[in-house]
């Protein structure tokens, strides 16, 4: 391995602002276990611990370009300008004319005070027979709503196809609220920023610690939403969900009322999506009792479509050597190499430990290889066991740099492996991950199999045309049945080429600076 390799793959060494961070991690006061990651002003209570983002405070003696740089946070133009004029994004008016949607958010939010949320209310100490004769609307009364829906600033609803650069409009919003919107610890109302998947663990945990409480406290099956709403508006007042989608039955049955709750509290809400409304939980169970739902996301949201004609994620940029194939003795020691070598300049530890226990929802997980912010698995170590999205967030939060060994070509039986992997994958892209992979065949092709293309398929081209992929980039697999699972898929592909280029460790580290 060159010298030369060696300096550029440690120079994309991502998060060291992260990583030297984790003495400020906060241990919350709930205990559930479930992992949340996430870009907020406000911190969420959950599992184990979470993060506060981390601010660097800047030299006393400042740039000008770097004066320029904070101001250029006040307002979403402003900020959208500033990075422009940096080339961190390319000018295009499309994409323009949805900055001025979010600008339009921002001013109605500049005036904005949804007033403080009320106390839990305290649970009835009535006897027998107030219980027995007891309202079945008593539930809502209990929780009365904080606003009138009509004097709550209007959300957000931004969908588009793969690589419109929808979590980076979401996250230039989040990162230019008005000051009121700050964390509670700084006077403010707080903000959260997350991903969807993340979010709906969070609410199913919470609705079954609320449940719990109600049983013990005497009161049956009292309705926990409105408590699960008010606790969620009570940690941020802004909610931006990415990669919104609904795709069970379970979260179907939740959203119509928690979103109905949550905007009773005065909680706006920005979401993405690669669906229109209209076509969520599409061909779904019952999807009939989702409908109310859609329709308070069409009169409560201001629904933008972001398609331009262009994928951010497949503008040509400079690779950065992340992906190694095929499966030989040379790339077996480049991988080494590169793990060793990064591993001794690691700011958190560099000591490499061999079968690190870490301990997932109960269970634990052997970590082969790992420094303090470095980890070393092989593709079978992930992907064939019952691992879900919750662990791989986990896994990613506790190490901002993972390499996967061995990864196979995956045919019609490995079917479950490959849905593993593009959930692991999903979880780097959240966490904002390092990751280096070495495969029997080149990256994009480890979906093809031996039964063809699936690119061949009409129904496969038709996705594909949609979201703006060549199929020779991936010579397609015919693994995957129903338009979710091809859309995850054609995600994870567009998102393996973004988180193989320089620009994906430049911005990491950039958003660990600001």
């Amino acid at each position: 391995m060159s010298i030369r390799t060696i300096n550029n793959a440690r120079a994309a060494l991502p998060r060291p602002a992260r990583l030297m961070s984790r003495p400020n991690l906060v241990t919350c006061k709930r205990t559930s276990s479930i992992p949340r990651y996430i870009h907020s002003q406000q911190c969420f209570h959950t599992s184990t611990r979470c993060r506060r983002d981390v601010h660097i405070s800047p030299p006393n003696t400042m740039s000008a370009h770097a004066v320029e740089a904070k101001a250029s946070f006040s307002d979403p133009i402003t900020r959208y300008e500033h990075l422009v004029q940096d080339k961190v994004l390319r000018e295009d008016p499309s994409q323009k004319e949805i900055i001025d949607y979010l600008q339009r958010l921002w001013t109605d939010l500049e005036h904005y005070d949804p007033g403080p949320i009320p106390a839990e209310p305290e649970p009835s100490s009535g006897g027998f027979f107030s219980k027995l004769f007891k309202s079945s609307s008593s539930s809502s009364s209990s929780h009365p709503p904080l606003l009138p829906l009509d004097r709550v600033p209007k959300g957000l609803y931004l969908y588009g196809s793969v690589g419109t650069g929808k979590t980076m409009l979401m996250d230039l919003f989040h990162s230019t609220l008005p000051p009121q919107f700050r964390s509670a610890s700084k006077g403010g109302y707080g903000s959260t920023r997350i991903h969807f998947h993340s979010f709906m663990l969070d609410v199913l945990q919470r609705q079954h610690e609320v449940s719990a409480r109600y049983q013990e406290q005497g009161l049956g099956k009292k309705d926990v939403t409105p408590e699960v709403a008010r606790s969620l508006a009570e940690e941020g007042r802004v909610l931006c969900f990415d990669e919104f989608q609904v795709t069970d039955i379970v979260t179907a049955m939740i959203l119509r009322q928690l979103l109905e709750r949550l905007m009773s509290y005065g909680v706006v809400c920005v979401m993405t999506s690669n669906r229109h409304p209209d076509e969520l939980y599409m061909n779904g169970i019952q999807r009939q009792s989702f409908i109310p739902a859609i329709e308070l996301i069409k009169e409560r949201f201001e629904v933008v479509d972001l398609n331009s004609g262009t994928d951010y994620r497949k503008i040509p940029r400079a690779l950065s050597k992340v992906y190694y194939s095929p499966l030989s003795p040379a790339v077996k020691s480049e991988m080494s190499k590169l793990f060793e070598s990064l591993a001794s300049t690691d700011p958190t530890s560099s000591t490499i430990t061999y079968n690190k226990q870490i301990p997932l929802w109960g269970r634990n997980l052997t970590v082969p290889e790992s420094s303090g912010s470095i980890a070393k698995f092989k593709f079978e170590d992930l992907c064939n066991k019952p691992l879900s999205a919750a662990d791989y967030l986990e896994v990613t939060g506790r190490f901002g740099t993972v390499f996967v060994e061995d990864t196979p070509k995956l045919g019609l039986s490995e079917r479950d492996q490959a849905r593993r992997f593009i959930t692991f994958i999903d979880a780097c892209y959240e966490n904002r991950t390092k990751i280096f992979i070495s495969s029997e065949v080149p990256i994009f092709q480890v979906f093809s199999d031996k039964h063809g293309s699936a690119a061949e398929d009409d129904q496969m081209a038709s996705v594909m045309e949609h979201i703006g992929l060549d199929s020779k980039d991936i010579r397609g697999s015919s693994l995957f049945s129903g338009e979710e699972e091809l859309f995850a898929f054609a995600r994870c592909v567009s998102r393996l080429s973004q988180m193989g280029t320089k620009e994906w460790s430049e911005n990491t580290w950039q958003e660990q600076q600001l």
